[in-house]
């Protein structure tokens, strides 16, 4: 029989997608004042990926991701995710969203995304959310799955997820 063992700590990330600048800043002060610092703030990348979220946010969007420095216990995900939900629904103008704000977590081995929709591939949380493995951690690299979104398929993508990545791994010896 295995041992249960103590709910792990990783390193809670946000993804952001949003047309103004102004906005994003907003968003992030208020996830700042919610769960602490950030440690890692990415460049701003053009989102090009799909145009799924062009009729409600617009178009020319951008991406950004950050990290926080506390850790969080893995069985936090789903009430942050209903939290930037409410978010979104706080920064919206004409019953659309102007910002969409996705958080997930990495832990050694992969890269974990909430969301409020099920899929074949997804495990139901808690109040309505649902997670993925969205990548896996093998070989000093990142590998995607069958079912990981296109633009988390990019090397961009693996570059910023493997700094967040590292800051993590440090954290962890420094404990």
């Amino acid at each position: 029989m295995g041992e249960i063992k103590k709910t792990p700590v990783v390193k809670l990330f946000i993804g952001f997608i949003f047309k103004e600048e102004q906005v994003y800043n907003k968003a992030k002060a208020v996830l700042e004042n919610k769960f602490g610092k950030a440690d890692f703030e990415s460049r701003i990348i053009n989102f090009t990926h799909t145009n799924y979220y062009e009729n409600e946010l617009g178009s020319n969007l951008k991406k950004r991701f950050i990290s926080f420095k506390k850790l969080i216990p893995a069985d936090k995900l789903a009430r942050i995710k209903v939290f930037t939900n409410k978010l979104e629904k706080k920064f919206s103008k004409n019953a659309k969203r102007l910002i969409n704000i996705d958080p997930g977590y990495i832990d050694l081995p992969k890269v974990v995304l909430a969301s409020a929709k099920d899929f074949s591939h997804r495990i139901y949380l808690e109040k309505g959310i649902f997670a993925e493995i969205t990548l896996l951690y093998q070989n000093s690299a990142f590998r995607h799955l069958d079912w990981t979104f296109p633009d988390f398929r990019t090397q961009t993508y693996f570059q910023i997820l493997n700094q967040i990545r590292e800051i993590f791994q440090k954290q962890l010896k420094d404990e």
